[in-house]
């Protein structure tokens, strides 16, 4: 594709919530970008998260999408935080082919703290903790969990170890979240999220040539001692490090535009793009199974004038259920 034949229209852009697969083949590279609006705005306004965490959040979202649409079998990933900092837990979920939902929990009086003295960044928010990154085949399938430490600076930093460590291919993880301050059609104020990123992977067909220098386990040695970079990745991972956040999220650049602008030398290839949708996979069916497993003194504690009430964390949706409709197993 060429800058000039998507200016003039001949080209579909996929736009906001929808994965964009690419290919670089003269870079052995291949990929998936996405930018996100709405469907990031409506997880986020409903839980109405301080900016700090709504930020995290959103990036949290952007890699979950990433890597979700990825899946080439029915089933969940989930990305999950779990650490000792101000937001204790962040976790997000791909359901295939298409549902995304997120939450995070965080002590308000801890936060308010941290944003008084300026610590307000990933590493600061999360504290010690790790990240976890679990596949979920189904009930008749075993999960598949890795886990690394949250010792990045920024959670692309900390998913680039993962991959590191856990899939031992040659990976550049970017990522941006754009809050926005502009007025609606009828001129009010009006405040939007916006969320980008871009997963780069190095594939060649040759599966030597994926040993890197900082893989573990990696023994391109170039004859003098020295590990050996293959210089394709090399020249990859630079371009997409140059990525600005402001680029990834803004809506007059577009994801296709984007990945033109970085590749187009190298000859860039883009697939269908696939959609993504804030859907919650709760139900009353659902919570009155969980419900029926707890034992009757639970439940009779938790019940208010005969009615028992669970609010999803994630979509925020209360079901109430008479008492005398959960019956213990």
């Amino acid at each position: 594709m060429t800058e000039a034949n998507v200016g003039l229209g001949q080209f579909d852009y996929a736009g906001d919530d929808h994965v964009v697969p690419f290919q670089v083949e003269g870079l052995d590279v291949r990929g998936r970008a996405v930018q996100l609006g709405p469907m990031l705005d409506a997880i986020l306004e409903r839980h109405d998260y301080p900016l700090p965490v709504a930020r995290l959040v959103a990036e949290t979202v952007v890699l979950t999408v990433l890597l979700g649409t990825s899946l080439k079998f029915e089933g969940k990933l989930i990305i999950q935080t779990k650490s000792n900092g101000p937001v204790d837990l962040v976790v997000a979920d791909f359901a295939t082919p298409d549902r995304v939902r997120a939450y995070a929990r965080y002590d308000e009086e801890a936060l308010k703290i941290a944003e008084e003295n300026g610590l307000t960044q990933p590493q600061h928010l999360l504290g010690e903790g790790v990240l976890a990154f679990t596949i979920d085949q189904g009930a008749h399938m075993q999960r598949y969990q890795g886990i690394v430490p949250l010792d990045g600076a920024s959670l692309e930093e900390i998913a680039g170890v993962y991959f590191r460590q856990s899939e031992q291919i040659p990976t550049k993880v970017r990522l941006g979240v754009a809050e926005l301050l502009d007025r609606d059609e009828n001129g009010k104020p009006r405040h939007r999220w916006r969320a980008g990123g871009m997963v780069a992977q190095f594939l060649p067909e040759a599966p030597d040539r994926m040993r890197q220098a900082d893989l573990h386990g990696g023994d391109g040695d170039d004859g003098n001692g020295a590990l050996a970079v293959d210089d394709l990745w090399d020249e990859a991972s630079v371009m997409v490090q140059t990525i600005d956040a402001d680029e990834l999220t803004d809506p007059t650049v577009g994801t296709e535009r984007l990945l033109y602008r970085l590749f187009h030398e190298r000859g860039v290839k883009v697939y269908p793009p696939q959609a993504v949708y804030d859907k919650c996979s709760c139900s009353r069916e659902k919570l009155r199974d969980v419900l029926a497993s707890l034992s009757q003194d639970d439940i009779d504690h938790a019940a208010e004038d005969g009615l028992v009430s669970v609010t999803c964390e994630f979509c925020s949706t209360t079901y109430r259920f008479e008492a005398t409709e959960v019956k213990p197993q």
